[in-house]
Order: structure tokens, then C-alpha cells, then sequence
């Protein structure tokens, strides 16, 4: 035992707290008491729902789990404490791809895998001890949830934001499935590395353009609540642009004249367009080239369909294109411009066709450089001129051959004006203009919820009707059925394919793809409140009760896409009446990402961490503690500098004071005033820091009280003293957020029955707030010289007086000319010589 281990502390040491043993014991007893149950607080009890961003069942929980369910559950675990009523529950996103993959490789049904790993993952959260109620449980794969997936999908169509339309996508020719942009590595898909192309499929959307606008103006209302840099990166996804339809006509070879209307920005650099350029693998290219430049076209497309729209739009991609043969008229020159076809044009963005004003736009400056095409300034903004150094000029200034805005600077007159002209020629419109695309929601895949749609040669697209929901997935496909045909797998299932047309009663067939997973999580929330209702998608008076949600926890990498998926769902929804609020998410918190050694961890890397290991070698609760500690949510965590062992260490200094506790329980009027200070200080900082999320300092404050604590005991204060029980008390309760197993255990030492998760926040005496003295830091040159306790209310004139008079001051200051004393009362003086 070390020498320096206080007396008082060394008669309990040779009680050993051992976790696991401590976690089995109290396993049971929270099992059978259920008291996160949402609806078990007192009648009238203020409702708050905290909700984490739900698991994939892709194995067993990893370290990312275990820092999110970690901070998730200060929150939700402080609610109950306080006297809320938490709805906090946990259920899984159960659909996708890597379940399928796992079932060709095993010949088996998806479901196999999946639910094995639910159950892995259930095991595992409760022996973490989040407080999630478990009766709320669902599972997105289970038929009793994408019945009501299919029921929105179907009312969703019928106000017009579903619908089908051909659209080029990228496609992994060895998987035979869509991939998304990010799944797109260097023009290689990123599972199998197989080179991808694109391919015009016919698929379905959800029309989230029609929202774009409220998306977009309703975060206003988040600004205080969402990290800044999550509305940020939603408000770039959205991407409105002010601006104006032009009007363009192309003379075709065929002596036929076509208008194709360009959106841009920059309607008064109008007369600065020597070019346009058409999206290569736009309808539009196909339909106007000139039948001599048909084959280089066909020839230039094989190479942009091996680019994503990332690699596209990358600013430093070497410009590439092939002249279509036709012209266009400048509607405000008259003059007649080439247009050419190229791949830093998308097809999905606009009509697929820009303007190019190359002095002023670095990209179309690029292109007219690497093919000779003309360049002219028409803004002068006193930098040189682009036509000779090749340097777009993007700024405001003085507009120069531009006919009626010659020597006008202010642009926006100077849009207006033109926006005027076009309308007043009947070339063009003011609008606005949106980066946002529509969802693209179709895959060809087997384990996701079925589109509910038949399709008969005769009535077209059929809604299955709502008293033939769900569309069940068949139960008799395995790994062998489900392998990559081009297709989905649903397409050969002739059984499951084949039906009776519900409108006409002819042969028709069911929709093969499956819908993408981000619906299935962009409502699961509104479910939680009700899992078991059959009378529609939620209890529509529970929803009332319980939402929106308080307070949303999740990684920032789904701050895009499920972020603005969940939004554009829960406003849909409050359009058709059945919620009445509009943002689904009151205040969202993002935590870091666990690394180690500096590197995300990879098995290939030799770098990752067992969350199971961790949990054996040192317990749930240091786990717990560490995650908590290591820094604020949003950093990241490096595992390799994180101290579990000091954890340990630490919960068994806080489990000790229980045991030396001698005093019997009841309230705490009286004893050692100076450790009632530092009790109540704790108490009421904590309050604060976790409003503010800082965690990791509420541990801080913990530790500290712990150690107040044992110098109190250890200074003569004595166990029998009630300040010392209420001390205890406080740091179980304080435990009970982020140690929740030793601070049970604590709090039975302590002599109280369980659990300590539902013993309520202890009442703070704001007199004992109060503090009778402060002390005053005094410096000298910015080194510390003295410390001065003086009273909370001193004026500044006395305590500089009092620090000038300090004879450690006084040496420091050796006589010098004291050029300036800075005094902040109570608390600093510094003198400047």
C-alpha cells in the first residue's frame, strides 16, 4: 500500500470493488424494476424524449456505440433525475446491403443474419446499462413496421411527391446494383472494385424539391439548438441561387430551331457568353448534335460514364469536351455562339445546359483556354484582364461592354435591369433556383420494404391497396437467389412477382426494387411513441404527447442526408394533418469519432479495439467514464491516449466513500459547512455544464467532490458528520449519469433501496451558494505572486490596495515603476512595471 494512502481511506481498502461482480448483481434488479419505462413518472410529470440515432445490426457493438450510447445517456439518465417523464428507446435499422451480401455468402435468408445480430447487439446494450425502454423496441425489417413504410410511400404518391422517371446512375457491373456517389472511389465502386459505368434506369423519387424552400427557412428556428456546422452543410446541399431563366435558340442541322432555357446566377454577365455547353449525357446533347459530330459524342460519353458527379465538378479536372456542330443565339447580342458538350456539366442540374462567361467563371476560362474558344471581360474589377492571364475575375466593378449597364458597378441594379430586358423581350424570367435534386430511392435489392406497386399492361401503375399491406418480402429466397442479376432478385421470384391487376383483375407484376433505407429511418421516431398502434403509422394523439423530439444525439455524418430526409418526411406528414409541428429534432447533438493512433480503426490497420475486451478487462462503468471524460461530444476520441485503468481507480476512491459512511439516512441540515459548500457548488454547476453538454467537466466536478470528500474525512470531519453522507449521496446520484452500476451499488451501501437512477436531483440551498470569501489571484508580470482571500463584494480600490500591500508583491515589484494595475474584483490583479 503506498505511504501516501490516508489513514481513513486505508481501513476500507481491503475491500475490493469488483465490477463484474457488481454488474451481475444488479442486471436482474433493474430487469425486473423497469424503471425507464416511459409513462412510470409521477401524474403531471413534464414529458421529454431523447433519442439516439438507431443501430445497424452489423455485429456486435464497437466503439463508436460506446461513446454515443455513453453521452446519450447522461442526458436521458439527468432527465429522470430531474423528474421528467423520458421516453428513451432503442429499436434497429434493420434493412440493407450488408445483410444481403452476408446471406449470398452463407446461403441464407437475410433475416438470418440480421436478427442473430439484433439480438447480439440487445445483449450487449443492456450489459452497457443505457436506459432505453425497452418495451418501445422495433425493428425497421419487421412487417409490422414497413407495412406503414409502404402505407406513406403510397400516400406520399398520391399528393404527387412520389414518381418515376429515367435517370442515369452509376452502376457496378460485377454486383449489378446502383451505387451512390459515395460509394465511387476513383471511378471504381469501393465493394468489389470493379470499374463503373452508368446506366438509364427507370426508378423512383420522392419530390423533397418541392420543400426545398421550407427546408431551407426553417432552420432558422434550429440556430440555437443544431450545431452550426450541420445547418451549414444543409444549407450547401439545398443550395438556393437567386437568378434568372434564359432563354437560348439553337439553330439544328436539321434547319429546325430549338429554345433551351439555362438557369444562371449571373444574368448580367450576359453579354460576356461566347459559349454554351451541354451536359454530355443530357437528352439534350443526344438530340442536337449534328449528325457529323454523333460519333464523337458517343465516343467522348464512354469515358464520363466512368466519373462520378464528385469527380466532375472537381475544380482542378482537366477540361475535356467535343463541339455538338450547332450554335446558339445570345439573346441579348444577337450573336451566334458554339455550343459543345462536356463532363463539368451534370444533366440532373437545371435543363443539363450553362451559359459560359469565361472571363468571370474559372471553370468555363478552363474550357475556352483548352479549345481556343473566345473570351471577353464585361465587368472591369481593376484586376488584370482575364483575356490575357487566363485568371477569372470574380468580384464586383464597373460593368464594360455590356451594352445598356455600360459603367453601372452596382450588380444588383444591374441583374434587375437585365432580368427586365429578358422579360420585357420575352427571353427570360427572374427565379430561383435550388442545388437540391430529388430523392432517389429506388434499389435493386431484395432486403428492403417493397415498393407497393403493380404494374398491368393495361392500367399502368396500380397502388396496392391499404387492405393488402404489407407487401411481404418471401420468406423462401437464399443466398443463392439473391446474387446480383442485373436486376433485383424479387424480379426472378415468379410466385412473389406475379399477381392479379387489383383494378382490372389482369395478369400483372409487383415492383421489384425495394425502397432505399434512409426512409425507413426518416420516420422511425414518430413510431417509438406507439410500436404496437395497428390503426395506422403512429398514434396520432401520442405524437401530441411526446413530440418533437427534446434532444437528438448521432454522428455528423448523417447531417445531410437523414437530417433533411427526416425534416422533408415530418413536414409532409404535418401537410396531411396528422403532427402539428414541423421540425422533428428540437436540439441535436453530434459526438466525435473513436480513433486510435491517430488513424480510424481498421482491422486492415492492426489498430482496432474490442468494445467487448475493454468491457471485460476493465467493466462497463470505466468505459462508460472514459468515454465521457475524454473530451467535449464533438471531439474526436484517440483511444491509444485514454486511461480506463485510471477509471478503475477512480470509481473505486468514489465506492470506498460509501462504505465509510456512518451516519443513518435522512435529511441533511447541518455539518461541516466548508464540505456543504463544495456539495451544493458541485450540484448546482453540474446543472449548468450538462444544459451546456460538457460532460467531461461534470466528471471533472465529480472527481473533485470525491476528493473534498476524503480530505474532509481524512481532516477530522469524521464519517459520522451528515455533510459526509450528503457528499456520498451527491456523488452516487452524479455517478448514476455516467457509472451506473457503482453508483447502485453505492447507493445501497449507503442504505437506500434501488435504484439510485430515479432518486431525484438533491434540492440546491442557495445559501450555501453564497461564499463568505474569494480568493484573489494577484500577478506580477503575469507570474502568480500572491493569493488573497477577501470578501465577494470588495471594492476594486481596496483590493488593490490590499495586493499592493502584499509583501510577496512588494519583492516582485523590487521597486520598479509600476506602469498599470489591472483589477478584476473579486478575483485578479494584475500589475504591469
Amino acid at each position: 500500500m503506498s505511504e501516501q494512502t490516508p489513514v481513513a481511506e486505508q481501513s476500507n481498502a481491503e475491500q475490493t470493488y469488483d465490477a463484474a461482480a457488481v454488474q451481475e448483481k444488479w442486471r436482474p434488479v433493474w430487469d425486473r424494476l423497469d424503471s425507464f419505462r416511459a409513462g412510470s413518472a409521477p401524474e403531471g410529470a413534464e414529458k421529454r424524449y431523447a433519442l439516439t440515432m438507431f443501430p445497424y445490426p452489423s455485429g456486435d457493438l464497437h466503439m463508436g456505440h460506446a461513446e454515443v450510447m455513453a453521452l446519450h445517456d447522461v442526458i436521458a439518465r439527468y432527465w429522470w433525475q430531474r423528474g421528467y417523464d423520458v421516453l428513451n428507446p432503442i429499436g434497429w435499422d434493420s434493412f440493407g446491403l450488408p445483410a444481403e451480401n452476408a446471406a449470398i455468402r452463407n446461403d441464407e435468408h437475410p433475416s438470418t443474419y440480421t436478427y442473430a445480430n439484433i439480438e447480439t447487439q440487445a445483449e450487449s446494450f443492456r450489459r452497457y446499462a443505457v436506459s432505453f425502454d425497452w418495451s418501445r423496441r422495433l425493428h425497421t425489417s419487421d412487417p409490422e413496421y414497413y407495412t406503414w413504410t409502404q402505407w406513406l410511400f403510397l400516400r406520399f404518391r398520391e399528393r404527387g411527391l412520389a414518381y418515376r422517371k429515367n435517370s442515369p446512375v452509376n452502376w457496378c457491373p460485377n454486383d449489378q446494383t446502383v451505387l451512390a456517389n459515395e460509394q465511387v472511389v476513383q471511378g471504381m465502386c469501393e465493394r468489389c472494385g470493379a470499374e463503373v459505368t452508368k446506366r438509364e434506369l427507370n426508378q423512383w423519387y420522392f419530390k423533397v424539391t418541392d420543400y426545398a424552400q421550407r427546408l431551407l427557412d426553417d432552420m432558422d428556428a434550429l440556430a440555437d439548438t443544431w450545431p452550426d456546422r450541420v445547418l451549414a452543410m444543409q444549407r450547401n446541399w439545398i443550395g438556393r441561387s437567386e437568378g434568372a431563366h434564359v432563354d437560348f435558340d439553337i439553330a439544328l442541322s436539321s434547319g429546325e430551331t430549338r429554345t433551351v432555357t439555362v438557369f444562371t446566377t449571373r444574368p448580367d454577365t450576359l453579354y460576356g457568353a461566347t459559349f454554351m455547353v451541354v451536359a454530355a449525357d443530357a437528352k439534350l446533347a443526344a438530340d442536337i448534335v449534328a449528325p457529323e459530330q454523333a460519333d464523337a459524342l458517343a465516343s467522348y460519353l464512354e469515358g464520363v460514364r466512368k466519373a462520378t458527379d464528385i469527380d466532375r465538378l472537381a475544380t482542378d479536372r482537366p477540361k475535356s469536351g467535343v463541339d455538338l456542330g450547332v450554335t446558339a443565339t445570345n439573346p441579348v447580342t444577337g450573336e451566334q455562339m458554339p455550343v459543345w458538350a462536356s463532363d463539368y456539366v451534370l444533366a440532373d442540374y437545371g435543363t443539363g445546359a450553362i451559359m459560359a462567361v469565361p472571363a468571370h467563371d474559372q471553370r468555363d476560362l478552363d474550357f475556352a483556354k483548352a479549345f481556343g474558344l473566345p473570351v471577353r471581360r464585361v465587368v472591369d474589377t481593376g484586376e488584370d484582364n482575364p483575356e490575357e492571364t487566363y485568371v477569372a475575375t470574380t468580384g464586383d466593378g464597373t460593368y464594360v461592354s455590356s451594352g445598356p449597364l455600360d459603367g453601372m458597378s452596382d450588380k444588383v441594379a444591374g441583374i434587375g435591369r437585365i432580368i427586365e430586358q429578358l422579360e420585357a423581350d420575352g427571353r427570360g424570367t427572374g427565379t430561383v433556383n435550388f442545388r437540391l435534386r430529388d430523392w432517389l430511392l429506388s434499389r435493386q435489392r431484395f432486403w428492403g420494404a417493397p415498393i407497393p406497386i403493380i404494374h398491368c399492361a393495361d392500367c399502368g401503375e396500380v397502388a396496392v391497396p391499404d387492405d393488402q399491406l404489407p407487401v411481404r418480402l418471401p420468406d423462401n429466397l437464399k443466398g443463392a437467389d439473391l446474387k446480383p442479376k442485373g436486376t433485383s432478385p424479387l424480379a426472378a421470384a415468379e410466385d412473389w412477382v406475379n399477381v392479379d391487376c387489383p383494378q382490372c383483375g389482369g395478369p400483372a407484376k409487383r415492383d421489384s426494387d425495394t425502397m432505399d433505407t434512409f426512409v425507413d429511418s426518416s420516420w422511425y421516431f414518430l413510431r417509438y411513441v406507439s410500436p404496437e398502434y395497428t390503426q395506422g403509422p403512429f398514434d396520432e394523439e401520442a405524437v401530441r404527447e411526446w413530440m418533437p423530439v427534446a434532444q437528438y444525439v448521432g454522428g455528423v455524418e448523417h447531417a445531410i442526408l437523414h437530417l433533411l430526409y427526416s425534416r422533408f418526411f415530418t413536414k409532409v406528414l404535418h401537410d396531411m394533418g396528422m403532427i402539428d409541428f414541423v421540425e422533428p429534432f428540437t436540439a441535436l447533438l453530434n459526438q466525435g469519432q473513436v480513433i486510435n493512433q491517430g488513424k480510424a480503426m481498421s482491422k486492415s490497420l492492426g489498430n482496432g479495439v474490442n468494445l467487448g475486451e475493454m468491457i471485460d478487462r476493465f467493466g462497463v462503468d470505466a468505459v462508460r467514464l472514459t468515454m465521457v471524460f475524454a473530451g467535449p461530444p464533438e471531439d474526436d476520441i484517440d483511444w491509444a491516449d485514454m486511461s480506463p485503468g485510471g477509471a478503475v481507480k477512480f470509481l473505486q476512491r468514489a465506492w470506498r466513500l460509501s462504505g465509510d459512511v456512518t451516519s443513518s439516512p435522512g435529511a441533511v441540515e447541518s455539518g461541516d459547512l466548508a464540505l456543504r459548500r463544495v456539495t451544493h457548488k458541485t450540484l448546482h454547476e453540474v446543472e449548468q455544464l450538462i444544459e451546456a453538454h460538457r460532460f467531461n467537466v461534470v466528471v471533472a466536478r465529480t472527481m473533485e467532490l470525491v476528493n473534498a470528500t476524503r480530505k474532509a474525512i481524512d481532516s477530522g470531519c469524521g464519517p459520522a458528520d451528515p455533510a459526509v453522507r450528503e457528499a456520498a449521496e451527491a456523488v452516487a446520484i452524479l455517478l448514476s449519469l455516467v457509472a451506473p452500476y457503482t453508483a447502485e451499488e453505492m447507493w445501497e451501501r449507503l442504505g437506500h433501496e434501488p435504484t439510485v437512477a430515479r432518486a431525484g436531483w438533491p434540492v440546491v440551498d442557495p445559501a450555501l451558494l453564497v461564499e463568505d470569501s474569494v480568493t484573489a489571484v494577484v500577478q506580477v508580470q503575469g507570474k502568480v505572486r500572491a493569493r488573497l482571500e477577501v470578501a465577494p463584494d470588495i471594492s476594486e480600490a481596496d483590493l488593490e490596495a490590499l495586493a499592493m500591500a502584499d509583501p510577496g508583491v512588494v519583492r516582485a515589484i523590487d521597486a520598479k515603476p509600476v506602469r498599470k494595475v489591472i483589477v478584476r474584483a473579486p478575483k485578479l490583479v494584475n500589475v504591469v512595471v
